[in-house]
């Protein structure tokens, strides 16, 4: 049991030291001013990608349920947490105490609360969703979650929010049925999404954002709770039988996954200067399920590497030009072959077993 412990810590700490020494990295490259422009835009979706394969591999990998609705809870947490750092924003130009002002005009203060509130708004919209949806499995339940996506996303673009001296002001018709008073500000204007918004996000917050949902889920997953879901994940009917309740080990699954991916699309909306719904579509459900499937369902490090080689990739491809996206597809394809190869499966098998062998060994009944 300790050598089983202390091969997860070491593959726990291998995961933490690979996400910190490519921040070192990229920090390094950037202060040489060895990468360019194109690709420095990319590093805040990198680091939201990563989040959000990783939050939904505890959903599909550790707890075996396809959900096809992700994006939703991105679009969920984005909108929340843009929201909130606009009207943070207004609340610091008009509060006349001095604590408060100073507080609400610091950048990343703003940018934590909104990220905190959009994973919490995304996560009690998961509890919400997981009360009926998790009593299903299988395609049900991808077919429900997907449902879900397109719901949000569509509820999302006809939802306009504002801000006067009465306070927020919410309404599903148009712009004009807000009736804001003169000085009052459009926050959310329906199809065209949040406008205006002060870009807070950077690589350094999605980097801390990485290992708070690396620390989060994978401590879920060697915990006893962890050790539950992955119960529930393998028969269901055996871990019935020995008391554990399903519904809520499904639950807490489900839940954590949807709160970091709330999170991670704050970081992602407080990127740009608008963002709109139609971004969080059935395909950005997609492009993240890729990155778990490539990267190895249950597999984290796995989820890491992925998102980052196949967000980066489309730039890296920019000089093929028209061919750019048929050389994506390619690329993956023949990863996915070369993933699913038996031979080189059995020698993946053979470097992990040689690993293994290679931690300390304790002599027998040395362990108490």
């Amino acid at each position: 049991m300790k050598r089983l412990r202390l091969r997860t810590n070491v593959d726990n700490w291998l995961t933490y030291g690979l996400v910190i020494v490519a921040y070192i990295a990229v920090r390094l490259l950037l202060a040489g001013g060895n990468i360019s422009y194109a690709l420095q835009g990319q590093l805040v979706p990198i680091t939201v990608y990563i989040v959000m394969a990783v939050s939904l591999n505890l959903t599909v990998g550790v707890l075996g349920e396809l959900s096809l609705g992700h994006a939703g809870f991105m679009s969920v947490g984005a909108f929340s947490g843009a929201i909130t750092a606009t009207l943070l924003e207004l609340l610091a130009d008009t509060t006349s105490t001095t604590w408060i002002r100073l507080g609400l005009s610091t950048p990343w203060i703003r940018l934590s609360l909104a990220m905190l509130i959009g994973g919490i708004i995304a996560g009690i919209f998961g509890f919400l969703v997981g009360v009926p949806v998790l009593r299903l499995q299988g395609d049900y339940l991808a077919i429900v979650t997907l449902a879900f996506g397109e719901i949000i996303k569509n509820v999302m673009s006809i939802l306009y929010v504002g801000y006067d001296a009465n306070g927020i002001r919410v309404s599903m018709d148009s712009a004009n049925a807000l009736k804001l008073d003169e000085g009052g500000t459009i926050i959310m204007n329906g199809p065209m999404g949040v406008i205006g918004i002060t870009k807070l996000s950077s690589f350094t917050a999605g980097f801390i954002l990485i290992l708070i949902t690396l620390i989060i889920v994978l401590n879920l997953i060697n915990s006893r709770a962890g050790r539950a879901i992955k119960a529930v994940r393998d028969d269901k009917i055996a871990t019935e039988s020995v008391g554990i309740s399903v519904w809520r080990y499904r639950m807490m699954a489900f839940v954590t996954s949807a709160t970091l991916a709330g999170a991670a699309g704050a970081l992602y909306a407080l990127n740009y200067s608008s963002v709109v719904a139609r971004k969080f579509d059935f395909n950005t459900s997609i492009l993240v399920l890729v990155f778990v499937v490539l990267g190895g369902m249950g597999n984290i490090r796995g989820s890491i590497i992925a998102a980052t080689v196949l967000t980066v990739l489309p730039e890296v491809l920019r000089a093929f030009n028209e061919y750019r996206m048929l050389t994506y597809a390619v690329i993956l394809i023949a990863v996915m072959l070369v993933r699913n190869n038996a031979t080189l499966q059995h020698v993946y098998k053979q470097i992990g077993a040689r690993l293994s062998k290679s931690l300390p060994t304790r002599k027998k009944g040395s362990e108490v």
